[in-house]
């Protein structure tokens, strides 16, 4: 049974870094295009959303021992998964000192009243 387990880690390890050398591949492929890599990061996030709300949370454990085993695994593994989002004020910092000061103002005013 343990090396059935195994078998189906090393498998799942593989399709994860199949998946992974995919994504990175399409990045450097769009890598000067902030619109195309806008929308990688788009339907990265939706995959994400889609796994976490529907096959995730309907494997979610079902008894203490299956808990403890999922909780340890997120401690030991780095923690809860997340997709940060780029706030405005950072993505507004890589943009060169040319733009007017005055419309600045007005776009880091609208990210404060987003969240």
């Amino acid at each position: 049974m343990n090396d059935n387990k195994n078998l189906e880690s090393g498998e799942l390890s593989c399709k994860l870094q199949a998946i992974a050398t995919v994504v990175y591949d399409a990045v450097q492929g769009c890598q000067d295009d902030s619109v195309a890599l806008l929308a990688m990061l788009r339907q990265l996030e939706n995959l994400h959303r889609e796994i976490r709300d529907g096959v995730f949370q309907e494997s979610l454990p079902v008894n203490r021992r299956q808990l403890y085993s999922l909780l340890k695994d997120i401690e030991s593994e780095g923690g809860w998964p997340y997709i940060e989002r780029m706030r405005l004020q950072a993505f507004l910092a890589n943009l060169p000192q040319e733009a007017p000061a005055d419309h600045n103002h007005e776009v880091l005013q609208s990210d404060r009243s987003c969240g």
